[in-house]
């Protein structure tokens, strides 16, 4: 009866199907003595409807009527035994629980060995036609009610629900050959001896262990072996702290000396940066897959503690690798994220993440999702986490198969991630595995559970390790022998106590040793740039001429674009005949010359195809055939390297880490993004703070993706004005106080040293530098440029191919070129400014007839901050007041970061005047009139010549 009372609720939606008549004759039946197939008693009521018909009519007039048939909600899947994997226990009263109930269906016991027809659309008969309804609850209930619960049900596909009937239908296929229950049991001893290893060692240190969910090792194991047996040759990793240095130990098998050698307090660190934890080091590995007997490349990429935020970057060196690799499909390249239940469930990038899968410029062909659901998230029961049935529901909305499995069934485990990786190659879909497990520990070894779960952790502490559980198993069916099962414990001790001896040798911590995206090649032996120079970066007039040709047409016959779009091309045609440029064109221009240069350029972001001020205009139209487009900047050459242009989703911190793994993977690629306005990127906060800013500090992981920030004040209101540049500036690594020594190679230096640079161009010309310059460097940093608004159509916003010929390089520091140059000794005031304010300043100047009195010098280049050039500009005009002038607010923008340089490089002889707007709390006003006035204001106080008399600084 045991089974009778499971029918119920663990029928599920499959074994309605069976009992459905829409297209099978499933109601066809007979018993094993008698004679043809009888009709078989529909339901209470009669008639010919099938149960599943009846439920859909229940439904339509009351949902509230019908029970859940999900047989996933009543699998045995918590090791504990006391949590329900959807949160919900209840049982709904018109479910079969007893005999006496049958009756409500037209079913009495005697109809249970009675025999039916099986349907096509399941597996679960074999090779039989017909099996008696107990046997068709039986085999249903050993296939979705036990260890393993499936959800794919939604997906609205009928090929690939069938696919996954017959991977856990039919009968026999979880039959294990005595090789393979060895080789599981010793991954499972390495993945426990390991944890056991460091908890006997250091007692008292952090280090997230897996306990309590162990057989994540030998799952993770699995789905790389059988990848690599479809193909795969580079797998690439996310995952956050917790069983950390367990992966690293013994899935991507970094050297064990290294991983002990890392709680040695004594340890000195190597003058690469300034490091990070070991449990959120990565590690890039090329072995042999001892399965395949097939090389394979493991990354497992370096994290902060911001669980998840690792999602995208992962997914966008995936996609660059099968990029390089011209792996389209995904066949060679792929990868795996590992999540914990409540961060999977809590965290909003997940789901920015899962919404690329299936993008054309961001799919990276399924991914293989591993869940260790703690059922907690640190002292948080799942009941206050998440409002949904499970943690994975984020899954569903692409419609990714979800596999949940109890994590102490290790042959469940392991079957699920062989199927689970065979679908991401069959498929190229999105997959999960949600190992319900559970925490052995608190949040780390320090933290004491037992304050908010005490009932959880008293089951937890009576609980036998899945280790000894396996074993015994093992031994009592004799496939091991204790002795053999003891040796194997021992000899990985032996394994863990050598590398522990080798370890004490070690005093000086390399962070290189744990770089996770080498760049063969492009550095020295020693990591170090293979030269210290800044190189030109302007180019022939001739190839200037060519691409303003080819981006003032339309290079594909018989292609219809907009009438609009051709005035802008004519206008690009006339600027090339007139040896000019603005601003989209000498972006088209920077962009042009590196594909010939063989630099694979990809610029991804909201709406950038057109460009959100409908300036770029990369992807032409056909106005007359849907869905035809034209990149002109793919016909430029016929050997150059591939343009990239991507409309994004509307996301900031999903695409942005994509970006960013995207650059990780190459150096010899200019990987941008734009934001649609500057302050957007706000949304994307902590892939700037925790990867872009200090990736290479933390990490010795160097990065050259551009941050593309439209900035300005031009009265559109507090939220589409400001890229925020005060930010970018306080978390810039250069000293405000340090005097420094201009040697002759100071420029590349500084570049070498800083975390990132962060510009604002104030001509056309200097921003096609800037872009040549972040190529030519014999190194790799963040680019941050703040990009214009209205300077995109401004008239006097443009620049002669005479500054961007071969020859010209970017300008950290643009000084004045008028009259007031010419006499710096009868100029009163020399004004240093950045950006788009620099033409308010010179139309304001010249109304006020101020040319000669007046100097403005601007600043292109703010961080790190050219003190060689500054000094320069301030020792030119001996007698003139020096004046920072902005259009930001003062308590933003870059006073707060220019001025204690400017006193140190002046030695605080001469004062830095301020002028520009009052501190604020909104980057802007709202109000247009507003907006002007203070405009006025300022541009008045620029000009004002005794404004500071009589002040003190």
């Amino acid at each position: 009866m045991s089974q009778l009372r499971l029918l119920p609720s663990r029928l599920g939606v499959q074994a309605a199907r069976l009992l459905a008549a829409h297209d099978v004759p499933v109601f066809g039946w007979r018993s094993r003595s008698s004679g043809p197939p009888a009709t078989f008693p529909s339901s209470k009521g009669g008639g010919g409807s099938s149960y599943m018909e009846e439920m859909y009519f229940a439904w339509l007039e009351n949902p509230q009527s019908v029970h859940k048939i999900r047989g996933h909600h009543v699998a045995q899947l918590d090791p504990l035994g006391i949590l329900d994997a959807d949160l919900d226990s209840f049982v709904p009263s018109d479910l079969i629980t007893t005999i006496d109930k049958l009756a409500f269906y037209d079913l009495q016991e005697a109809d249970l060995d009675k025999e039916f027809q099986l349907p096509t659309t399941t597996f679960i008969g074999g090779s039989e036609n017909t099996l008696s309804l107990r046997e068709i609850i039986r085999r249903l209930e050993n296939t979705y009610c036990q260890h393993i619960g499936l959800e794919f049900m939604f997906i609205n596909d009928v090929e690939q629900c069938q696919w996954i009937r017959q991977k856990f239908e039919t009968p026999g296929v979880m039959q294990f050959s005595s090789e393979e229950k060895r080789t599981l049991l010793a991954r499972l001893v390495r993945s426990m001896r390991f944890e056991d290893f460091l908890a006997r060692k250091w007692s008292s240190e952090k280090r997230f262990g897996l306990e309590g969910c162990e057989v994540m090792i030998p799952a993770l194991k699995t789905i790389i072996d059988k990848s690599s047996e479809m193909g795969i040759e580079n797998v690439i990793l996310g995952m956050p702290h917790r069983g950390r240095l367990n992966v690293l130990a013994n899935v991507i098998r970094k050297d064990l000396e290294q991983i002990f050698c890392q709680f040695d307090p004594k340890l000195e660190a190597a003058d690469e940066g300034s490091g990070d934890v070991k449990y959120h080091l990565g590690m890039y590995h090329e072995r042999i897959n001892r399965v395949t007997n097939r090389n394979i490349t493991l990354s497992l990429v370096a994290n902060p503690s911001h669980l998840e935020a690792v999602d995208p970057v992962v997914q966008g060196k995936t996609k660059a690798e099968q990029f390089y690799r011209g792996d389209a499909q995904g066949k060679k390249v792929m990868s795996i994220l590992v999540h914990g239940d409540a961060a999977f469930a809590g965290q909003g990038v997940v789901y920015e993440t899962f919404h690329l899968s299936d993008l054309p410029s961001y799919t990276t062909n399924g991914t293989v999702h591993v869940v260790v659901n703690n059922q907690i998230g640190f002292t948080t029961d799942p009941r206050m986490a998440r409002s949904s049935p499970y943690p994975t529901d984020v899954a569903r909305v692409v419609n990714a198969p979800i596999f949940h499995v109890n994590a102490d069934d290790p042959e469940a485990v392991i079957y699920v991630c062989s199927v689970a990786a065979e679908w991401r190659n069959t498929f190229n879909k999105d997959v999960v595995v949600d190992l319900v497990c559970y925490r052995r520990r608190g949040h780390n070894e320090m933290d004491e559970p037992m304050f908010t779960q005490p009932l959880m952790y008293k089951q937890i502490h009576r609980q036998v390790p899945v280790l000894k559980k396996y074993a015994d198993k093992l031994i009592a069916e004799g496939t091991v022998t204790l002795q053999e099962f003891e040796e194997e414990i021992a000899k990985y001790d032996r394994i863990c106590e050598e590398a522990y001896g080798r370890s004490k040798d070690k005093k000086i911590l390399h962070i290189k040793h744990w770089l996770d995206s080498p760049w063969p090649g492009f550095f020295n032996v020693d990591g170090e740039p293979k030269s210290m120079t800044c190189p030109a970066t302007g180019i022939p007039e001739d190839m200037l001429t060519h691409i303003g040709s080819v981006a003032s047409s339309v290079p594909l016959e018989d292609f219809k674009i907009h009438t609009g779009l051709s005035r802008i091309l004519r206008g690009r045609a006339d600027m090339t005949k007139n040896r000019t440029v603005d601003w989209a064109l000498a972006e088209y221009m920077a962009f042009g010359s590196l594909l010939k240069e063989g630099i694979h350029v990809r610029l991804s972001g909201q709406d950038v195809e057109r460009g959100t001020f409908s300036h770029r205009h990369h992807v032409l139209h056909d106005q007359e055939v849907d869905r035809r487009t034209c990149v002109p900047m793919n016909h430029l050459w016929p050997d150059q390297a591939p343009y990239t242009v991507c409309n994004s989703s509307l996301s900031e911190y999903g695409v942005l880490g994509f970006e960013l793994g995207y650059a990780m993977a190459s150096p010899n690629a200019l990987v941008l993004w734009e934001a649609q306005f500057g302050d957007f990127h706000n949304t994307a906060q902590c892939i700037i703070d925790q990867f872009i800013s200090t990736g290479q500090a933390k990490w010795v992981r160097h990065n050259g993706i551009v941050l593309l920030l439209p900035h300005g004040m031009e009265g559109m209101g507090p939220e589409h004005s400001s890229a925020r540049p005060e930010r970018f500036l306080q978390m810039s690594n250069d000293d405000s106080d340090a005097y420094p020594a201009f040697t002759k190679d100071f420029e590349v230096s500084q570049l070498y040293d800083c975390n990132w640079i962060v510009v604002n161009c104030s001509t056309p010309a200097n921003y096609f530098h800037v872009l040549r310059r972040q190529i030519l460097l014999p190194f790799r940093k963040p680019l941050i440029i703040f990009t214009p608004k209205s300077l995109l159509r401004h008239p006097e916003a443009k620049s002669s191919f005479d500054q961007m010929v071969s020859g010209t390089s970017f300008q950290r520091v643009i000084p004045e070129d008028g009259a007031a140059a010419r006499a710096p000794e009868q100029v009163r005031r020399l004004i240093f400014c950045t950006g788009k304010v620099y033409y308010d300043l010179v139309k304001e100047r010249s109304s006020q007839g101020l040319e000669e009195k007046v100097a403005i010098t601007r600043l292109e280049q703010i961080s790190p901050f050219p003190f060689d050039l500054i000094k320069q500009e301030a020792e030119k005009y001996p007698g003139a007041e020096l004046v920072w002038c902005q259009e930001e607010h003062k308590n933003m923008g870059y006073y707060d970061y220019i001025s204690p340089r400017f006193m140190t490089i002046l030695r605080r002889a001469r004062p830095i005047w301020y002028v520009g707007r009052d501190p604020a709390a909104a980057p802007a006003t709202g109000n247009r009139n507003t907006h002007l006035v203070s405009l006025k204001k300022f541009l008045d106080t620029a000009f004002n010549l005794q404004a500071f008399e009589g002040k003190t600084f």
